[in-house]
């Protein structure tokens, strides 16, 4: 039989530098972390895990979790770190490890997903390797779990990538790595992006 697959979505950020809620930023008819649980859902996982913190009420009344393992991660401000180490506990037990993605990255592409999965499967760790750079998705494998729980801090998992060296799997995506929404910038960035999809049919 095949190994479910499962997905981890980081939700639970405090967006102190946007100043208020981006789980709840208006886009593509809906809200920034809806879009990107939009996004996933079509991604054909057989899990999802969401993490919410900061904002977590609200969140859960605007943004359509049905279907979705929602773990509330209440340390959310010691960083991201807390929330994969919240996320963990719930995946699947018959998954090889899960795929990781950003609730604030909705322009995440199934091809690289899939791709990613099928390169990954069964390694420690892996990431997409866009044209600027290494990025999100990652795949964390059951393997390095132990080390996942013991995180701290908002780049810690980028440790884990850094220090991988030959053992850290890539996949090649053809494109820029997609925004991720931090700032007041980002989202205008992102909103701009997503206006000339639109017209054109095409990302810049």
């Amino acid at each position: 039989m095949t190994a479910p697959v499962c997905a981890v979505v980081l939700a639970a950020g405090g967006s102190r530098r946007l100043g208020r809620p981006k789980q709840l930023l208006p886009y593509a008819g809906t809200t920034l972390l809806g879009a990107t649980l939009d996004n996933v859902r079509r991604q054909g996982f057989d899990q999802i895990i969401v993490t919410l913190g900061a904002a977590a009420d609200d969140v859960a009344a605007h943004v359509d979790l049905h279907g979705l393992t929602v773990v509330i991660n209440d340390d959310y401000g010691s960083g991201c770190s807390s929330s994969i180490s919240a996320a963990i506990d719930h995946v699947d037990a018959a998954a090889d490890g899960a795929v990781l993605l950003l609730g604030d990255q909705p322009g995440v592409q199934a091809t690289a997903v899939h791709a990613l999965v099928a390169a990954a499967s069964g390694a420690p760790i892996g990431a997409c390797r866009y044209r600027d750079g290494l990025g999100h998705p990652f795949w964390l494998g059951r393997e390095i779990f132990p080390q996942l729980a013991t995180l701290h801090g908002d780049k810690a998992v980028w440790k884990l990538i850094d220090a991988a060296g030959p053992g850290l799997v890539t996949v090649d995506v053809d494109g820029d790595i997609p925004i991720d929404v931090d700032t007041e910038d980002d989202y205008r960035r992102l909103l701009a992006q997503t206006d000339y999809a639109h017209v054109t049919g095409r990302a810049r």
